[in-house]
C-alpha cells in the first residue's frame, strides 16, 4: 500500500489541518456528532484531504461511499451506484449512500444535469471534490444543494506534522518488527523545511516524495530528496514542481516580451493538458500587472480568451491562447500600477488603519457635520488627499 494510503487518517482526531471545518463545534464536527449527512463540495488545493474528510464522514456516519473521478466516470457509473440493491434474503439495501466526485468540474453540464435527481430527492449524498471555483465550474442548480466548504492550503507547521508523521511510519518498514533491528527512519531538519516548501501546501506530494525516497535510497536526506525529483521515470502531476516550473517559464517569457519562448512553454502546457483556463487565468492577470496602461486593450483581449477557453475548450481553444499569448508578449509593458497597489499595501500593514482626513468623509449626520466631516472638500481637489502621515507619498509613478 502507498505511504499516503497507509498514513490516511481515520478520523478527525487525527486530522491534520482545516480547523475550521474539523475543529470543537465546526461544521464538519458538528456533523458527525448530531449524524446529520447533505451534500456538499469541498474546495480546494491538491494534497489538503478533501478524500480523507470524505471517508471520515462515511465511515462516522455508517454510510456506503463510492468513490470515482469526473475524469474517467459517466452515468452508467453513477446509474450503478444510485439503483437500490437486494440483499441475499430479497431485501432492499436501504444503507445510506455516498458518492464522492473527484474533479467534478470535469462533468459537463449533461453530466451534472443527471446527478440532479438523485441529489435532490436524497437517495445519494454527493462529495464534490475541486480545486476549481465552484461557482464557474459546478451548475447553480446543483450548487444551490449543495454546501461548499473551502479548504486552505497546508501551513509549514501542519506539513511538519505530517511529515513527521510519514517519517515514523516509515521506521517499523525498515525494522521489520525484529528487535534490535535497524534503527528507525528520521529526516534532518533542513530536509525536512526543504521537503515542507518543495511539497507547497500539498501533504500528498510530500508523502509521496519521502516514499519514493525511502523506497530508492533508505537514507531521507535532502541530496537523497532532490535526486527522487530527478529520477526520470518517477512522475509528477501537473500540480507538481513542472507544473509550477513551466508556467513561470510562460509569464517569464511574456514578460520579456519573447513571443517564441512564450509559445513554446504554452505549447509545451497544451500538450501536457494544463487546464486552459488556468492558463488564461494567468494571461488575464499578466496583463493588468505587466501590460498595465501602457495597452489597456490588452485587459480586454485576455478576458476575451478566458472566455473563449470557457465556451470552446480544446482543442481548439489552443489556438485563442496562442493568439492572446502573441499580443500580449509583444505589447509594451508598464508595471506603474501593480508597484503603486504592491506599496500601498505595504504601508497599510505597517501604519495600520491610519486616520482619514475629515474633509474626505461624508456628514451622514448633523452631528459629524458639525466636527468637521465633508468641509474643505472640492470636487476636483488637487492638493493632497493621503492621511496625515502619509502626507507627499507617491504610489503611482508613471
Amino acid at each position: 500500500m502507498p505511504l499516503a494510503d497507509d498514513l490516511r487518517p481515520q478520523s478527525l482526531d487525527d486530522f491534520v489541518g482545516q480547523s475550521h471545518l474539523v475543529g470543537p463545534g465546526q461544521p464538519l464536527r458538528l456533523a458527525i456528532k448530531n449524524k446529520q449527512i447533505f451534500s456538499m463540495i469541498f474546495w480546494g488545493p491538491p494534497g489538503v484531504g478533501k478524500t480523507t474528510l470524505a471517508r471520515i464522514l462515511a465511515k462516522n456516519l455508517g454510510a456506503d461511499i463510492h468513490i470515482l473521478s469526473a475524469v474517467s466516470a459517466n452515468k452508467d457509473d453513477i446509474r450503478q451506484i444510485v439503483e437500490p440493491k437486494k440483499t441475499s434474503l430479497g431485501q432492499t439495501n436501504l444503507v445510506q449512500k455516498i458518492l464522492f466526485l473527484d474533479e467534478i468540474h470535469r462533468f459537463n453540464k449533461a453530466q451534472q444535469d443527471y446527478l440532479l435527481p438523485f441529489v435532490e430527492s436524497g437517495s445519494l449524498i454527493l462529495i464534490g471534490a475541486t480545486t476549481e471555483n465552484p461557482s464557474f465550474e459546478v451548475i447553480s442548480p446543483l450548487l444551490s444543494r449543495c454546501r461548499v466548504f473551502i479548504l486552505n492550503e497546508l501551513t509549514d507547521e501542519e506539513m511538519k506534522q505530517i511529515i513527521n508523521r510519514a517519517v515514523k511510519q516509515l521506521s517499523p518498514l525498515v525494522k521489520g518488527g525484529i528487535k534490535g533491528g535497524i534503527s528507525g527512519v528520521t529526516i534532518s531538519k533542513v530536509a525536512r523545511d526543504w521537503l515542507v516548501q518543495m511539497a507547497n501546501g500539498d501533504a500528498r506530494q510530500a508523502i509521496t516524495m519521502l516514499d519514493n525516497a525511502h523506497t530508492l535510497y533508505k537514507k531521507l536526506t535532502i541530496k537523497n530528496l532532490k535526486s527522487t525529483l530527478q529520477n526520470s521515470y518517477l512522475r509528477f502531476d501537473k500540480k507538481g514542481e513542472e507544473h509550477y516550473n513551466t508556467i513561470s517559464a510562460f509569464i517569464k517569457s511574456m514578460r520579456a516580451s519573447n513571443p517564441d519562448a512564450a509559445l513554446y512553454y504554452l505549447a509545451r502546457m497544451v500538450e501536457a493538458g494544463e487546464d486552459p483556463k488556468f492558463i488564461a487565468r494567468r494571461m488575464v492577470i499578466f496583463a493588468s500587472e505587466d501590460i498595465g496602461i501602457a495597452n489597456s486593450s490588452a485587459l480586454m483581449l485576455a478576458n476575451q480568451v478566458f472566455r473563449t477557453c470557457e465556451t470552446i475548450g480544446y482543442p481548439e481553444c489552443a489556438i485563442n491562447l496562442a493568439h492572446g499569448v502573441v499580443y500580449l508578449s509583444t505589447s509594451p509593458k508598464n508595471r506603474s500600477a501593480y508597484d503603486g497597489l504592491r506599496s500601498a499595501q505595504a504601508d497599510v500593514k505597517t501604519h495600520g488603519n491610519l486616520s482619514i482626513p475629515l474633509k474626505l468623509r461624508n456628514p451622514e449626520t448633523k452631528l459629524m457635520e458639525s466636527i468637521g466631516y465633508g468641509q474643505g472638500y472640492e470636487k476636483y481637489d488637487t492638493g493632497d488627499l493621503l492621511p496625515d502621515k502619509l502626507k507627499g507619498k507617491k504610489y503611482f509613478k508613471k
